[in-house]
């Protein structure tokens, strides 16, 4: 038996910006985004669609959303905008985990009481949705899914920890995808977040907790970035190349909606957390290694995997993923990211970890 189950309502195409006064339907909204929006013009676009239902603005959200600039971040939000019953989260995969931070109002308000529950605290009041904002994720990357998942990765760089919220509110209630605000993606970024995307793909996959649905979406989503992602970088306006990936990443994202990640996401956080590698750099580099483990645990897994590759058989598959990482310049080492040591404790670690429980072979570790 299986399910497949994702609420987000979804706007998409090239244009579909246009659609978010009607989203909105007549209530008003906090915008929360980076900070360059506003030398990009984006602000203002945003402001202007909206008119008298924009109520404020929050656009210092820095990438990682951390506990060390996220508490003042809430509790303004909720000082200053408690009756707003809607964010519009406009960016990258850190704008939106932080707008999914700022959508339950503790019972004092404050911020530490929030912590206190991702820290798994019993001092911790339990959480409730009620009056609990909704969130309308608009992503200006190709790769996060924040749009459609209802989970959110916060950092605590201080303490050497991250948290993840997730509650049955934190989904979005609806994404927009619109790959015209994807043109002045800068390249690196760019190739972060599609790798990524890659990377919730392949994780749908070798995962115990995969359905045909998800399979059926993650495996598009592969083949498109894999085809698509080369020329992306070649060619960073083409909007017919950003409005393929926009898609792939979606898929990527409806897919992993329901299998969560697994062993290379669990192996990134520490390398982000202690290395600084961007996130998307930090999940996709170990795709090779994590590939070459997956195989021979699941026959569907396995020709699924194949077919992907068009390859003849595990190696051969596991060589043609590692050559497409190195052409767009990253390195599969992990010598490269400061780990080479420590590789082989990493990954047993990583395996004991949420996420790495749902790797398909992690019961055999």
């Amino acid at each position: 038996m299986w399910n497949y189950h994702n609420p987000v309502a979804i706007q998409a195409g090239s244009g579909s910006l246009a659609q978010l006064p009607a989203l909105l339907n007549g209530r008003r909204a906090l915008l929360i985004t980076f900070p360059e929006a506003a030398a990009l013009g984006l602000e203002a676009r945003i402001a202007q669609l909206l008119g008298a239902q924009l109520a404020g603005i929050e656009n210092a959200v820095q990438p990682n959303p951390d506990v060390s600039w996220l508490a003042a971040m809430y509790e303004r939000v909720w000082r200053e905008h408690p009756d707003v019953d809607c964010i519009v989260a406009f960016g990258g995969g850190s704008v939106i985990d932080c707008a999914k931070a700022m959508l339950t109002r503790t019972p004092s308000g404050r911020f530490d009481e929030l912590l206190a529950h991702l820290q798994g605290s019993r001092e911790g009041a339990p959480l409730s949705g009620a009056g609990a904002k909704t969130l309308i994720a608009i992503p200006t990357t190709a790769g996060t899914g924040s749009e459609v998942t209802p989970w959110a990765t916060i950092w605590d760089a201080g303490a050497g920890s991250k948290y993840s919220l997730h509650q049955s509110w934190t989904w979005p209630a609806a994404a927009i995808i619109d790959p015209q605000l994807m043109l002045s993606l800068p390249t690196g970024i760019t190739l972060a977040s599609g790798l990524d995307a890659l990377s919730h793909a392949l994780e749908s996959i070798w995962n115990i907790n995969r359905n045909p649905v998800s399979s059926s979406l993650a495996a598009a989503a592969a083949r498109s970035i894999l085809a698509t992602l080369p020329d992306l970088m070649a060619h960073p306006r083409a909007l017919a190349l950003r409005e393929r990936m926009a898609t792939a990443a979606l898929q990527a994202g409806l897919a992993f909606s329901n299998t969560k990640t697994a062993l290379a996401h669990s192996l990134s956080y520490d390398i982000t957390l202690h290395h600084g590698v961007a996130h998307g750099i930090a999940c996709s580099f170990s795709l090779p290694h994590v590939m070459a483990l997956a195989f021979g645990n699941d026959d569907a897994v396995d020709a699924l995997l194949l077919d992907i590759f068009d390859a003849a058989d595990a190696q051969q598959a596991v060589a043609m993923l590692s050559a497409f990482l190195e052409r767009l310049g990253v390195s599969t080492d992990p010598a490269h990211y400061g780990v080479a040591d420590a590789w082989d404790t990493l990954v047993q670690r990583a395996l004991q970890g949420p996420r790495g429980r749902n790797f398909i072979a992690a019961v055999h570790s």
